[in-house]
């Protein structure tokens, strides 16, 4: 008999954003999965009246939404699919870096558990995703690496550790980033930091490129050196 699914699509997508954002240390606000899932607010008060129900999340006024125990092994379960499927379609499938993420959100929730057990081993235990996200291993998450781009003051080179699940989600900005060689495993220099205009221009392997500090914020990086100014 086919495996029962435990949770539907929407709420598995509401989990995984949930657990990506914790990740990250953000406080989880309602608001916050308004303009992450692109529903409205209704919506996702509904979806987390639900989920807190039947036992998924916990919901503390300011300091926002945790994931119980139960929420938590559901999350770490889809985000583990998620990021299989993304290494299924780029390194078996050949399917471009800036596209795997929206196909691997239409295979992830038909994915069974022996299914993703058997991808993890054929793919040679990958320990992250195309873009550099941890693969939760025996239901847990390993912590991120890097900080973000933003965050670096000018003169600083950085190897490209990971692009949040947040930029992902943009087709058009992972285009750009895939021609400008934003990737894991790339170093840049951060050139300039001009907060009043909100950009910041980076070296890549002798090119300059510029980025809007919020995009800034999605690339996490790992400084590894400061070069004299």
């Amino acid at each position: 008999m086919p495996e029962k699914k435990s949770a539907t699509a929407t709420v598995e997508e509401y989990l995984e954003a949930i657990l990506n954002m914790a990740s990250e240390h953000k406080n989880v606000l309602g608001a916050r999965l308004v303009e992450r899932l692109q529903v409205s607010p209704p919506t996702v008060t509904a979806t987390l009246q639900r989920m807190r129900r039947d036992g998924l999340i916990t919901t503390r006024g300011k300091e926002g939404i945790s994931l119980t125990k139960k929420g938590m092994k559901l999350a770490t379960g889809i985000v583990r699919r998620h990021r299989l499927a993304e290494r299924l379609l780029m390194d078996i499938l050949k399917i471009p870096w800036h596209e795997t993420h929206q196909e691997a959100c239409l295979l992830e929730h038909a994915m069974s558990e022996r299914v993703v057990d058997r991808l993890y081993e054929i793919l040679g235990k990958p320990t992250t995703c195309p873009h550099g996200n941890p693969i939760p291993v025996d239901d847990v998450l390993p912590p991120i690496r890097g900080v973000p781009l933003n965050t670096l003051a000018a003169g600083t080179t950085a190897v490209v550790e990971r692009i949040s699940e947040e930029a992902n989600r943009l087709i058009e900005l992972m285009e750009y980033l895939d021609r400008t060689g934003i990737k894991p495993g790339t170093t840049i220099t951060v050139k300039e930091a001009t907060e009043y205009a909100g950009t910041i221009t980076l070296l890549i392997e002798g090119k300059t490129s510029s980025l809007g500090i919020r995009v800034a914020a999605m690339v996490w990086v790992t400084p590894s050196s400061t070069l004299a100014r």
